[in-house]
């Protein structure tokens, strides 16, 4: 009877053993590196992050009159507006672009980077409640509203595309350039500069929570200095003057945004002034400010749950 309980004992110390040398499907351990996207983990939870892309979809026209309308009611006023006055009243030129559609082009590529980012930028703050009761990787937050505004995008741009037909048909000279094909690397940067400056706003407004008051306006501001509604060599023009002393130029120069919607315009309307300088500055710009809003999330997540 003693050896038989021996046995026992001694297999059950075996199978103890084999349990503990096998890999757990998760392991959550405090992050140590300032850069750790943690790719894998973010696979992992990839249900999670479409779940999350659903939810900010349905949740955001819900109980609305006209739901997903607005995501073509809003470009469409907005560049009629800026066609009205920028181009009726002040007498902006667009080339061969018909104005309307220039507007839209421009408009178009710049409500994809801006929703990035005004929707970003609250990340900590919106979903405090969550972040303080279950564990996932905090980047898949910010990075489903990047997914999710790409359907409002394609919304958007099939509309620009559905001017665009109508223009040719009616006998307008325009057509896409052969970069039209890089086109979706635009989106890409796009998303990035938007995530990654989204994601140091964040970061910033878990201690000062007057930013979120000054993102909106902004936003604002940016678009104009971005060259969104006339073309960037007019506004380089007219930032310079020689008589008076004064070149603001740079404001335009060193504005990634300003290439990114300038070359929007360019591989899709043709026409535009896209330089070496402007795409190599952009992507590098970007890849930077991307890296740095992940060094200040990860810092930011540690311990935002004490001064939310």
């Amino acid at each position: 009877m003693l050896k038989i309980k021996v046995k026992k004992v001694y297999l059950l110390l075996i199978k103890c053993q084999n349990d503990m040398n096998q890999k757990w499907l998760f392991e959550i351990t405090p992050k140590t590196k300032l850069i750790d996207l943690n790719l894998k983990e973010v696979w992992s939870y990839r249900d999670l992050l479409m779940l999350f892309v659903k939810r900010d979809v349905i949740t955001l026209y819900k109980q609305t009159i006209l739901g997903p309308l607005w995501y073509v009611i809003q470009p469409l006023f907005t560049s009629l507006i800026f066609t009205l006055i920028f181009n009726s009243v002040a007498g902006i030129s667009t080339g061969i672009i018909p104005p309307f559609l220039f507007n839209l082009a421009g408009v178009t590529t710049w409500n994809y980077f801006k929703e990035c980012l005004t929707a970003t930028s609250d990340t900590f703050k919106k979903n405090e409640q969550i972040f303080g009761k279950v564990y996932f990787p905090r980047i898949i937050m910010p990075m489903s509203i990047i997914v999710s505004n790409l359907l409002k995008f394609g919304i958007q741009l099939v509309i620009l595309i559905g001017f665009y037909i109508y223009y040719v048909a009616i006998g307008q000279n325009i057509e896409p350039n052969r970069f039209i094909v890089l086109f979706p690397m635009l989106i890409v940067l796009m998303g990035m500069i938007g995530l990654g400056l989204g994601m140091i706003i964040s970061s910033l407004v878990t201690k000062y929570r007057d930013l979120t008051f000054l993102v909106t306006f902004g936003v604002q501001l940016l678009m104009y200095m971005s060259a969104v509604m006339y073309p960037i060599n007019l506004m380089k023009e007219k930032l310079v003057s020689v008589e008076e002393g004064y070149d603001y130029s740079w404001l335009v120069d060193y504005n990634p945004l300003a290439h990114i919607i300038e070359m929007g315009r360019y591989m899709i309307l043709g026409q535009g002034t896209v330089t070496q300088f402007g795409v190599i500055y952009t992507v590098l710009i970007t890849l930077v400010i991307l890296f740095l809003g992940i060094i200040i999330f990860n810092k930011t997540e540690k311990s935002f749950i004490d001064t939310i």
